[in-house]
């Protein structure tokens, strides 16, 4: 569904061509942080009263939420001293576990990620993915930024 002259929303993400960003989530629902970051892209341009594209996104994904729901948040990311292997399978096990195509699995590079613990599960940010292992969803993006944005709003 079109919501912007640029913004393509779609069942599991959106494409946008006016910032050139593309994110899509597999595993467990998350649009709510997929729309925290379609405001925050959106509001400077809007003002944040009334984010259309914000607003169009809500009602295609049957998702209510308010612009005051939208705070981000400091995850405070330390990389780990040492990635063991031990670490890494258990990262390649929980990536096994989301339901995604087998393609896109297959295009990620658990290896080369880095990989932070916290107590509701790993969090793995590899180049053009990021894996919220509490959670368990998987976003896969094709601009390395779009991190930044995602990790500010996992745990809405």
């Amino acid at each position: 569904m079109k919501c912007e002259e640029h913004l393509e929303i779609f069942e599991n993400g959106f494409e946008d061509g006016k910032f050139n960003l593309k994110i899509e989530y597999y595993g467990k629902n998350a649009r709510r942080v997929l729309l925290a970051v379609i405001f925050e892209l959106y509001s400077p341009i809007y003002g944040t009263d009334y984010v259309y594209p914000f607003e169009c996104a809500k009602e295609f994904w049957g998702v209510y939420m308010e612009p005051s729901e939208i705070v981000p948040e400091n995850l405070n990311l330390s990389k780990p001293k040492f990635i063991t292997r031990p670490l890494i399978d258990k990262a390649k096990s929980l990536l096994n576990e989301i339901e995604a195509p087998e393609e896109i699995k297959k295009s990620l590079d658990i290896e080369t990620s880095e990989i932070y613990k916290f107590k509701e599960g790993l969090l793995v940010i590899g180049r053009n993915f990021l894996i919220d292992g509490g959670k368990k969803i998987l976003f896969v993006f094709n601009k390395p930024h779009a991190r930044e944005l995602l990790i500010k709003y996992l745990r809405r």
